[in-house]
């Protein structure tokens, strides 16, 4: 394992939050690298996202865990000497037998691990799941096709099962913990400024200090929609308890490594 913090607050050129051609990656691992060198990163973190025991078009699967482990010994042996890198994913929890606690991921050789939401269960059928987490107009008609278009449910069952992964345990950093909340919104326009909506966020809040995780400020929507994962709201919450932190971009393709990094970071050192 790695000490994220000490590396993060040594160099603001890093990123813990890189996808790759095993799951929904848009160029080979090696060209992620060659961006972070060319723009002078310290360290580059692989976070693919991790097998789940459903049909799912952006995770790996089992059978490209060792691949991807393989790679990254490549490209450590490659490229070590320019820049460090690390093995990590992005692990969904989906439930109780299947999250960042589970054994299978806690005997994985992985230098950190990222917790993340993105599917709910299926409540029309046992055992699958509705990814939550894709688009606004894919998630709308997931609310109508799925939830009855009951969105106060949804939403309370996004934190509850992000407060339950908290429990459970089993990972470093939390990854953007109410992404929710902007597809919420394009469903319900003003639903986070509701109260209600707002505690529960910082009920999750409460719930990753009290385990010491790190939470991830996630850059990856700055670009093209002007918002952070979590909302620039509760900047000033995160600034004023202390909470650790890491600043990802949460990179889908090697230009975008650094998007929104520079800002977010800004953001929040000026509060």
């Amino acid at each position: 394992m790695i000490d994220l913090q000490h590396i993060t607050h040594s160099s603001h050129l890093y990123n813990f939050h890189t996808h790759t051609q095993f799951c929904d990656g848009r160029a080979p691992m090696e060209k992620f690298v060659e961006e972070a060198i060319e723009q002078e990163f310290k360290c580059l973190g692989f976070s693919p996202h991790a097998p789940i025991p459903a049909e799912s078009p952006c995770n790996m699967t089992q059978d490209e865990v060792p691949v991807y482990l393989e790679e990254i010994k490549r490209l450590q042996a490659l490229y070590g000497d320019k820049i460090a890198i690390y093995a990590s994913m992005e692990i969904d929890y989906l439930d109780e037998a299947w999250g960042p606690a589970n054994a299978y991921f806690v005997n994985l050789p992985l230098d950190y691990r990222i917790g993340s939401v993105h599917f709910l269960p299926n409540p029309i059928q046992a055992g699958a799941y509705v990814d939550v987490d894709g688009s606004p107009e894919g998630f709308i008609t997931k609310m109508d096709k799925f939830f009855n278009n009951d969105i106060t449910q949804v939403v309370k069952a996004f934190f509850a099962q992000s407060v339950a992964m908290v429990e459970h345990g089993g990972f470093d950093v939390i990854g953007h913990f109410d992404k929710i909340g902007y597809n919420a919104n394009c469903f319900q326009e003003g639903i986070e400024r509701e109260a209600w909506y707002r505690k529960l966020v910082l009920n999750l809040i409460d719930a990753i200090m009290d385990y010491h995780l790190i939470i991830e400020i996630n850059t990856k929507a700055w670009l093209k929609k002007q918002r952070m994962f979590p909302n620039l709201d509760y900047f000033a919450l995160l600034k004023k308890y202390e909470t650790p932190i890491v600043v990802n971009s949460d990179a889908h393709e090697p230009s975008l490594l650094n998007a929104g990094r520079m800002e977010a970071l800004k953001f929040y050192s000026s509060l």
